[in-house]
């Protein structure tokens, strides 16, 4: 019985210990680390095709976002990018933007919990669009709890419960978002200098003389 009990306050340290670590650091830095190796590129490289050519590329989107983005639009507008209208020009543009920004946002860890969010906004977006606009094969899609792990529902939720884990633990202290933290906490601990308060002199009346 003595045994036991040690192996059990053995098992129960050793995870406490865990605990401690995960919570802090450990957790949420292996989250933004498997983001960067598993993902980064991967929505880096997309996020590429959709650029024009040269500077002014940066302002003025490629034909093929607007066919990865909003293909209905371009569908409707008789496959011509140009015709699809003002609002569907804001959407590639700030959808093609939002591919870039976010991932590095992540990787660097500021605004970690806002751009994760944002992340996970743009997947489910994202997957919406594949599963209803680009008639992808069923073997593609596949689905969950099917015995398979190359389908987009599988990937697509592996991904979200990456992503939550910044969300819900916060970037960890290999971040901007970390280093910023301490900045501003030593700045509003700092004592502040006490001025000094100077009383008014006092006045010393004078008797008056008499004539």
């Amino acid at each position: 019985m003595a045994f036991v009990m040690s192996v059990k306050r053995l098992y129960e340290r050793f995870f406490a210990f865990l605990d401690r670590i995960t919570e802090g650091w450990l957790l949420p830095t292996l989250a933004r680390f498997g983001f960067l190796a598993v993902l980064f590129m991967f929505f880096w490289n997309s996020a590429m095709t959709k650029l024009g050519d040269g500077i002014f590329g940066l302002f003025s989107m490629s034909s093929g976002a607007y066919f990865q983005i909003v293909p209905k639009a371009v569908e409707a507008a008789g496959y011509q990018p140009g015709n699809v209208g003002f609002g569907a020009d804001l959407i590639v543009f700030f959808g093609t933007w939002a591919e870039i920004l976010l991932p590095v946002l992540v990787v660097i860890g500021l605004f970690t919990r806002l751009a994760s969010l944002g992340m996970i906004g743009f997947i489910v977006v994202m997957t919406y669009v594949d599963l209803t606009a680009h008639n992808l094969k069923p073997e593609v899609v596949g689905t969950l709890f099917d015995g398979q792990v190359t389908g987009i529902w599988d990937n697509r939720l592996l991904w979200l419960i990456l992503l939550l884990i910044p969300i819900l633990k916060g970037p960890g202290p290999l971040s901007v978002d970390f280093v910023l933290g301490r900045v501003l906490r030593r700045r509003a601990e700092r004592p502040r200098p006490v001025e000094a308060v100077h009383s008014p002199e006092p006045k010393i009346e004078t008797p008056a003389t008499s004539g």
